[in-house]
């Protein structure tokens, strides 16, 4: 049976409990000079000392779990550059987007693009996040806009996920904009009728989404998707409050999401339903950055309301060109007001939690997935502290050692002694 151990830590942060919310965000453990144990693809033992014949010298460095991202949009093809200038040149992001561009220009970028292609693109970018630490995250389609290519997409995303080292979940994001030639209900209609159906019965994916704004679709279909998706057993997601305030939070929490994203313009009494529940306020500064948006989440209040928070990448060519989970944990320090731990939680035990993965990833527990960040500094702290600079020393995927940084090779001697 094969072992890894990361050795005298200055600093260990493993999450025994699940989710972290409210009071207990003051309160998390901090190990010092602390040690992680791996056997074959599970963590085994945490602690000042721990059994294990290959080291990994981590000392002077802080270990966390793997980063788990729990929104992107991959798999997409290519990028929108030239949207992100003219937004910087003072263009609405709605006024692309009804322009054809947007939602409307990646779909067709995925669809002219060979499968080959679409994979090529998007196990590069898989293998980027890991390098920055990302050892879980969640696909989604979204850039089909037809039935076809809606299950093309899935099944893209399936077969980019056993390419990959990293775990992987899916969700079906049809409703993120309405077909040209259909009506937000015939387009919901079918989703629900012949696309979760399939999904579901071909395993394609975990979850539904839905994108909830003026722009896309409202409330009532949120509901028509959550009446079918659950006798599918399908997870439920919503995307919502990002430009406006359409009370999505509220309705996602007291029809029991499992997450409510974005959350930019959520009102005092959504965050209210927000923290009564088990619903997850998913934040995604990354967006908030790229668009350069004034109006941001109540983060705090989110908080004091006891709201499970977590946070993703966003990753799409679009509103959010960002796969580093440091960076996003910088950003939600910054311009979101979270503390360096709290951001910690909401990128690996609360994100976990978010994608029904807690029993599995996002801790560093004897029984969980061995995925495990190392980052230089002796506390996290460090982390957004220098949020221009790359801290990942060392990542293990799955209890194996899948990157060391240039700079840290010297910390694997023990491994070949």
């Amino acid at each position: 049976m094969s072992s890894l151990v990361l050795r005298d830590a200055a600093s260990l942060v493993p999450f025994a409990a699940v989710p972290v919310r409210g009071p207990d965000l003051t309160s998390i453990d901090v190990l010092a000079n602390a040690s992680v144990a791996f056997e074959e693809d599970r963590v085994a033992q945490v602690g000042p000392t721990v059994s294990g014949q290959g080291g990994f010298d981590a000392s002077g460095c802080t270990v966390v779990p793997g980063f788990v991202d729990c929104h992107t949009h991959l798999p997409f093809f290519g990028w929108r550059a030239d949207e992100d200038a003219a937004r910087l040149g003072g263009a609405r992001y709605e006024t692309l987007h009804g322009e054809d561009g947007g939602i409307f220009r990646s779909a067709r970028m995925l669809g002219e693009a060979s499968d080959a292609e679409v994979l090529e693109f998007g196990e590069s970018l898989a293998n980027s996040m890991l390098e920055r630490g990302t050892t879980t995250f969640e696909m989604k389609s979204g850039y089909g806009l037809s039935i076809a290519a809606e299950i093309r997409q899935l099944q893209l995303a399936r077969t980019l996920a056993s390419r990959v080292k990293q775990t992987t979940t899916t969700t079906c994001l049809a409703a993120h904009a309405i077909p040209k030639e259909k009506s937000a209900g015939e387009w919901i209609g079918e989703v629900a009728s012949d696309l979760l159906p399939r999904i579901a019965e071909e395993g394609l994916a975990e979850a539904c989404d839905i994108y909830v704004e003026s722009i896309a679709f409202a409330l009532e279909h949120a509901a028509r998707l959550a009446e079918a998706a659950r006798p599918l057993g399908l997870r439920m997601r919503m995307h919502g409050d990002q430009l406006e305030d359409g009370q999505a939070a509220s309705f996602a929490a007291r029809w029991g999401f499992a997450t409510a994203d974005h959350l930019n313009h959520t009102s005092p009494d959504a965050i209210h339903d927000i923290g009564a529940g088990d619903t997850v306020a998913v934040l995604l500064p990354g967006a908030t950055f790229t668009l350069r948006q004034q109006r941001k989440p109540s983060a705090r209040n989110l908080i004091d309301a006891n709201a499970i928070v977590a946070l993703g990448t966003d990753l799409n060519p679009g509103t959010s060109p960002i796969l580093s989970m440091t960076f996003v944990i910088a950003l939600a320090c910054r311009i979101y007001g979270l503390r360096p731990l709290e951001a910690l939680a909401a990128s690996t035990v609360n994100a976990a939690f978010a994608l029904g993965l807690e029993d599995e990833v996002g801790r560093l527990v004897p029984g969980l997935r061995a995925d495990a960040v190392v980052v230089e500094g002796p506390s996290f702290e460090h982390v957004p502290y220098r949020a221009d600079h790359d801290p990942v020393a060392a990542v293990v995927c799955g209890g194996e050692l899948v990157y060391v940084a240039p700079g840290h090779e010297w910390r694997t001697r023990s491994l070949s002694s």
